[in-house]
Order: structure tokens, then C-alpha cells, then sequence
């Protein structure tokens, strides 16, 4: 439970940096949403990446390189991230008519749930955990 709390902190944290760098990236370089949204959450996924590892899962640092974990991150929230974040933005900004925030602040939520479960067992996982699935 401990876990689950200070994963949602950084979220929180991430979800704010998330929507702060979309509407600085569509005041200026105006363009396609989803462009701005996928820069918006690669800036968040190295956000929550360096709070994760320092914070929410730091007893788990010396399960691997932090080069390691952050290409374990990326291949399971990153991915979880970008291509939830970037269908749901279509559907409900492009489809939906929604303002751009409103569904991105709806994408990130959704897509919150499986990212926990990925950081906990596979990302951020246990040394013997580690060792098995490699």
C-alpha cells in the first residue's frame, strides 16, 4: 500500500508536468496534438523514471543498471503510456471533440493501473525476480 502511495505522488507530480508541457508545447509550436502529446509524455516518462527510482522504488535500485531499468521502464509504462495516452487522445480529442487537457487528464488516468502493476513486477521487479526474466 506504501507503494501504491507514493507511486500515485509521482503521478500526480508526472500528471501535472504532462499537461503543463502539452499546453506549452500547442501555445508554442502550434500543430497536431497528438505530436504534442507524444513530447509531453516522453518529458513525463523521464519525470516519473528519476522519482521512481529514487522514491518509489528505491529499495529496488540494485536490481540493475539505472540504464537497464530505464529501458525496462519505457518498454512497459513508456508503452503503456504513449499508446493508451496517444488512442485515447484521438478518440476522445479527435473523435469526441473533447478539449485537448480534458483528454489527456482522462488518458492518464486510465492508463495509471497497468503502469503500477508493470513497475512493480517488471521494471522496478526484484533481484531474484530480475535474474529469471532475463
Amino acid at each position: 500500500m506504501s507503494r501504491w502511495i507514493k507511486f500515485n505522488l509521482v503521478g500526480i507530480i508526472g500528471a501535472a508536468i504532462q499537461l503543463a508541457s502539452l499546453t506549452v508545447i500547442n501555445h508554442y509550436i502550434p500543430g497536431h496534438y497528438l505530436y504534442a502529446t507524444a513530447v509531453a509524455i516522453e518529458i513525463t516518462l523521464l519525470h516519473n523514471f528519476i522519482w521512481h527510482w529514487n522514491y518509489t522504488w528505491r529499495d529496488r535500485r540494485n536490481c540493475g543498471t539505472p540504464f537497464r531499468q530505464l529501458l525496462r521502464f519505457h518498454l512497459s509504462n513508456g508503452l503503456v503510456s504513449m499508446l493508451g495516452n496517444l488512442a485515447l487522445m484521438r478518440l476522445l480529442a479527435g473523435q469526441a471533440h473533447l478539449p485537448p487537457l480534458a483528454a489527456n487528464a482522462v488518458a492518464i488516468v486510465f492508463c495509471s493501473t497497468a503502469n503500477f502493476y508493470l513497475g512493480n513486477s517488471w521494471a522496478f521487479t526484484t533481484r531474484a525476480a530480475w535474474k529469471t526474466s532475463s
